[in-house]
Order: C-alpha cells, then sequence, then structure tokens
C-alpha cells in the first residue's frame, strides 16, 4: 500500500481482497500466511537456476521490419478523376449519394471528378471499395 518495494511481501486480507504488502503495511489487515523464504542464491551472486533457462532460452533478436519496402509503390493512374466519375454515373448515383456513402461532403468529390484534389490514400481505398474500381497502379503501369 505504501509503494515500498520488497523482497517478500506477506499476503494480507484488508476489507476482503488480498494484497503483497511490507511488514509496517501488514498491521492494516489480517495475515493470511507467513511469506515464503527466498531461494536460496547460488554463490558467485548467479541467478537462481529456475530463471536461468528462461533467460536463455527462447532468446531471439527482433529486427525491425519496414513493411512499406516490402509493398509496391503504387501510384494514382492520370485519368483517376474520370474514373471515378464515369463509375459513379454507371451506378446512376448523384455525387450527393456518393459522398453519403465515402461519409465525405460533396464538395470532396466533385473535387476528386475533376482531379483538382489528391487525395488521401485512405480515401482512394474507399472509393475503390465502393465503386469497384482501379485508381492506383505501378509506377511501371502508369503512361
Amino acid at each position: 500500500m505504501c509503494g515500498a518495494e520488497v523482497d517478500s511481501p506477506n499476503r494480507v486480507r484488508v476489507e476482503g481482497s488480498v494484497f503483497g504488502l511490507c511488514a509496517n503495511c501488514a498491521r492494516f489487515g489480517t495475515v493470511l500466511d507467513s511469506p515464503p523464504p527466498p531461494p536460496p542464491r547460488p554463490a558467485g551472486g548467479a541467478p537462481p537456476p529456475y530463471a536461468a533457462g528462461r533467460v536463455n532460452l527462447g532468446r531471439r533478436s527482433l529486427e525491425e521490419r519496414d513493411l512499406f519496402q516490402e509493398m509496391p509503390e503504387l501510384e494514382l493512374v492520370p485519368d483517376w478523376g474520370r474514373r471515378i466519375r464515369e463509375a459513379r454515373e454507371k451506378l446512376t448515383w448523384t455525387p450527393e449519394e456518393l459522398a453519403k456513402r465515402l461519409n465525405e461532403k460533396k464538395s470532396v468529390v466533385l473535387k476528386l471528378e475533376s482531379g483538382s484534389f489528391h487525395p488521401p490514400d485512405a480515401t482512394v481505398r474507399k472509393v475503390e471499395r465502393l465503386l469497384h474500381v482501379r485508381l492506383r497502379a505501378n509506377p511501371g503501369e502508369v503512361a
């Protein structure tokens, strides 16, 4: 309760909850049992035998991976605004309907269709998924 670090805390019941407390704080409740004696340390200050296997086993190096290097870089196709408008018209949706389905404003849809607004990746993915149209391609395919 006091926050002191204790090697072997006492198990104490305080108002229905069991805590591991120092000897000073144990007076606030009922001591359930005495703390177990600490395991004997081998000579030389080595870690106890039960911890030695855990420290060395399963230790693997975690190397950092850059997922963006593994993914092919995609760019917007040059006629992405026209593709959005044609896909929307094919579904007979108005710009207002598309905006509502994308959870965007009508002005954003109109700017997308005119090509005057470069959309963020999240918006591009939403449009591609909703209209079933490809707006991105590998740099070699974009011409």
